[in-house]
């Protein structure tokens, strides 16, 4: 059996075969959390330009209020770039800010020292929020439908990340006599835990990605610019905020093992903002007159 179950605690011992290295070519070391965001960027990519083809989910069966852009595959792959550049600035900045604020004055240079760990979904979101923003601007795409679009294919990458998070053995969840608990060898016992990241992966994930779809094809939220991103944020702060019951707390030496704002763990505080923008934005463009498509041509490069 690949995984040793353990009768006397009822839990499941981490498999050792388990590592954070993909694979390796000669001193080059590639780790599953890159490829994770990778692939959940390319993913979103994919995704988001499949449903652009579709012609049915952005007809409106109402009167429309008139046409917005349907982003073409290369407006897409450029919001696609700038969100990846968002996510790791973002993510890590985030992470230094909101859980590691003394490296700041401490050890300023380890801002950069991204390959060790330490991002943060809440900062990464606001990096994105910012790629949405100047992606807007260059395309002259509204700024929620290029939400909407980097929104649809999000729950692939988080729920590939979350799936990394596991393999590294971080992020687990508090003690446990559930018999699915597992032994993290990372952990500074021998207690089995939620697999809290197992939990993430399916809720931000899977989850996600199937509500969001049926918004998208069921109930032509596309067609309503504003919808998408709201349901992301809304439904994602929802979830995060719930595991957030099983998950141990970050470590953050300045405030503490167990750092609380009030009752809330930091993970809950930073996911509220999300739900309660998240709905409002989502109510507010749900109310509004639906638009009407308007494709134009892909950019082709010019003949010398």
């Amino acid at each position: 059996m690949f995984l040793a179950l353990i009768s006397d605690f009822q839990a499941i011992v981490f498999p050792s075969w388990l590592s954070d290295e993909a694979f390796s070519i000669g001193p080059l070391s590639v780790k599953w959390y890159g490829l994770a965001y990778l692939l959940g960027v390319f993913g979103a990519y994919y995704y988001a330009s499949r449903l652009c083809q579709r012609k049915d989910i952005w007809i409106s069966n109402h009167p429309t209020r008139g046409p917005e852009i349907v982003p073409t595959k290369i407006i897409l792959q450029d919001l696609m770039f700038y969100c990846l550049l968002g996510i790791i600035i973002g993510g890590r900045l985030g992470y230094i800010v909101f859980y590691s604020t003394s490296t700041l004055w401490e050890t300023p240079l380890d801002i950069l020292k991204v390959w060790t760990g330490g991002m943060s979904f809440h900062g990464g979101f606001l990096g994105v929020v910012a790629a949405c923003a100047y992606s807007s601007w260059r395309t002259k795409v509204s700024k929620l439908r290029i939400g909407d679009m980097a929104s649809v294919g999000a729950p692939i990458g988080l729920g590939l990340v979350r799936l990394t998070n596991f393999v590294n053995q971080e992020l687990y969840g508090r003690v446990t006599d559930v018999p699915w608990g597992f032994i993290f060898a990372t952990a500074p016992d021998s207690q089995p835990r939620h697999p809290s990241q197992l939990y993430e992966a399916f809720l931000e994930g899977f989850v996600l990605w199937l509500i969001l779809r049926i918004l998208c094809t069921r109930f032509k939220a596309l067609t309503k610019p504003g919808v998408v991103f709201g349901a992301l944020m809304f439904f994602y702060g929802i979830f995060r905020f719930s595991v957030e019951f099983v998950r141990t707390p970050d470590n953050i030496p300045q405030f503490g093992t167990y750092p609380l704002i009030g009752e809330l763990t930091r993970g809950m505080a930073y996911s509220l903002p999300m739900v309660v923008v998240g709905a409002a934005l989502m109510a507010w463009a749900w109310k509004r007159s639906p638009v009407s498509p308007k494709r134009i041509e892909e950019e082709t490069p010019s003949k010398t």
